[in-house]
C-alpha cells in the first residue's frame, strides 16, 4: 500500500509530526487522508490523539478544534467547525454515540 498509495514527502511529513514509522501506522495514516469519510480512531496509547493535535494546525488553515463529549456546547461547536472547514477532534467517545451526531457522522 505504501508504494501505490503513498507519498515519499508526506509520510516523512507524517513522522515528524510524532506518527509512529511502522508499516501498520503508515499504512492507516493513507487510509485516513484517502478516505471520503470521517475516520474513527480507537486509540489506547494516545498515539494517534497526540499526532492529529500536531499535525492537525499544520495540515489544515482553518485550524484544529478539540473537544470532549462532556461539553456543553459540544452540537453546537462541531457545527460551527464544520461550517468554517476546521478540523474537529472529539476525545473521550465511549461504546455509544450522542444520537444527536449521528446525522453528521452519516455525511
Amino acid at each position: 500500500m505504501r508504494k501505490v498509495l503513498g507519498n515519499d514527502v508526506t509520510i516523512r511529513q507524517w513522522a515528524v509530526a510524532g506518527l509512529p514509522s511502522d508499516n501498520l501506522s503508515i499504512e492507516n495514516g493513507i487510509i485516513m487522508f484517502g478516505s471520503r469519510k470521517w475516520p474513527l480512531m480507537i486509540d489506547p496509547q494516545n498515539q494517534a490523539n497526540k499526532f492529529i493535535k500536531k499535525f492537525g494546525p499544520d495540515a489544515s488553515e482553518a485550524g484544529l478544534e478539540n473537544y470532549k463529549m462532556s461539553d456543553g456546547n459540544l452540537l453546537r461547536n462541531l457545527e460551527l467547525g464544520i461550517q468554517f472547514g476546521k478540523w474537529v477532534l472529539i476525545e473521550n467517545v465511549g461504546e455509544e454515540l450522542d444520537p444527536a451526531l449521528e446525522p453528521i457522522l452519516l455525511k
